[in-house]
């Protein structure tokens, strides 16, 4: 990527030191997710097709969270930009004890409901029985992934993205370990692969608390009013994050209706896409961070600047990564153990997959700065937007008899629409509001 001037030398060194460790920390997560799914996959079906099932349902649940790192990262890097640290680190407690409590709401009503819950993405019998066990195991760890959350958006927002990099290897290796000892070594099927996460997240979160609380000395009493405005900030990020996890819940749905070996080539195609999506958006964490510092500091040229160079980051990322998928196809199903039918959807998918990383580069890039910029009550609207410009084409699918492939072309689609309306914001003015 050619440096053209000092000016983007500077933000090419910002953006470095922050994303290269939020990279290694972003896809630590989907890193979980992949060990679970090639060690369950080496259990006898439907096993593969449960840990789909389930993980959408968790996944759509804890995604709708992500408004506790977004949030806290673009709030507390504009007190540290302008220069209140005691109250960015108010703010960050704040947002660890909003977590917590979202976590119990979401064991207390989930748990009762799980059965249903898998049922509706279409799990039936044995399947729907080992999907109700990993997700009710799962729920145990939630409010532990959700004080992760907080505690990294703490933690990035004080431009410390190295942190956060160190707590995720170190839950990412106890996760494996776990895994392969409770799910081949003792026998637990897929309930010990939903323990081994459980403990590995309720670790790391442990170890955020003790970071907080002991090195920056943050105070440990809630504050009802900042948790308060905590939550309703969080609201349209909330919005925004429904919407995406609706697209991906109606592409889960549709490929278990297509049969079992869909489902589990969907399932192994999702977790990719989710490793490649977390990659990317190591560039769109450094854009929140850097935004809500330069825009704290009331810098809106350095905001453009930065802006415009961390997009052309993600152009040049996603054509890399969409390289690699395609080099590395013919030997991805091997990795998963994949039987024919499944290898061969599989193998398909990864063009689409491949093709779509550009995309996805400078879409989740100008993601990240809007987040940044506080700009969530645009990001819901869009999202609702995106939506709709993606329903259409998935009910086309079902209307035609199409097939994997068909489906996630019209996730192209969705991501199509989300390029379109981020890009206009983007160049747009009305994003760039100054101050604390």
């Amino acid at each position: 990527m050619p440096l053209t001037s000092s000016a983007d030398r500077a933000h090419d060194r910002q953006i470095l030191r922050l994303a290269v460790p939020a990279f290694g920390a972003l896809v630590a997560e989907p890193l979980f997710l992949l060990t679970d799914t090639v060690i369950v996959s080496r259990l006898p079906a439907p096993a593969l097709g449960a840990l789909g099932v389930a993980s959408t349902v968790l996944g759509f649940l804890v995604g709708l969270c992500v408004f506790l790192a977004y949030g806290t990262t673009a709030a507390v890097a504009r007190q540290i930009g302008a220069g209140d640290v005691r109250r960015a680190v108010r703010q960050g407690v704040d947002g660890l004890w909003l977590a917590a409590g979202v976590g119990l709401v979401i064991i207390a009503v989930v748990w009762p409901l799980a059965p249903w819950l898998v049922h509706l993405i279409g799990a039936e019998d044995e399947m729907a029985r080992q999907a109700v066990t990993y997700l009710r195991i799962s729920l145990l760890g939630v409010p532990a992934m959700l004080l992760v959350l907080a505690g990294t958006g703490v933690l990035r927002g004080m431009q410390d993205t190295t942190t956060p990099l160190l707590v995720s290897v170190g839950s990412f290796a106890l996760n494996a370990v776990l895994n392969l000892v409770f799910v081949l070594g003792l026998g637990w099927g897929v309930a010990g692969a939903a323990w081994g996460t459980v403990l590995a997240q309720s670790l790391a979160a442990a170890v955020y608390l003790a970071l907080l609380f002991g090195r920056h000395r943050a105070p440990l009493r809630p504050d009802p009013v900042g948790v308060r405005a905590a939550g309703s900030a969080g609201i349209a990020l909330v919005i925004r994050t429904a919407c995406m996890q609706v697209v991906l819940t109606v592409a889960a749905t549709l490929a278990t209706r297509m049969g079992q070996e869909q489902i589990e080539a969907h399932t192994i195609a999702i977790r990719i896409w989710t490793l490649l999506a977390f990659a990317l958006d190591a560039i769109a964490i450094a854009g929140q961070a850097i935004t809500g510092r330069a825009l704290g500091a009331g810098d809106v040229m350095g905001t453009r600047r930065a802006t415009r160079r961390m997009v052309e980051w993600g152009i040049g990322s996603g054509l890399l990564l969409g390289f690699l998928v395609i080099a590395a196809r013919p030997f991805v199903p091997g990795l998963f153990d994949a039987g024919p039918v499944v290898a061969g959807e599989l193998l398909d998918l990864l063009w689409v997959i491949g093709v779509l990383q550009v995309v996805a580069g400078v879409v989740f890039v100008l993601d990240g700065v809007l987040i940044g910029a506080g700009d969530q009550r645009y990001l819901a609207w869009a999202g609702l937007w995106t939506t709709l410009a993606y329903l259409p084409a998935a009910l086309a699918v079902v209307a035609a008899g199409g097939g994997l492939v068909t489906l996630w072309l019209a996730l192209g689609v969705w991501m199509a629409a989300r390029l379109i309306t981020l890009g206009l914001r983007a160049r747009g003015t009305a994003w760039l509001v100054i101050g604390a």
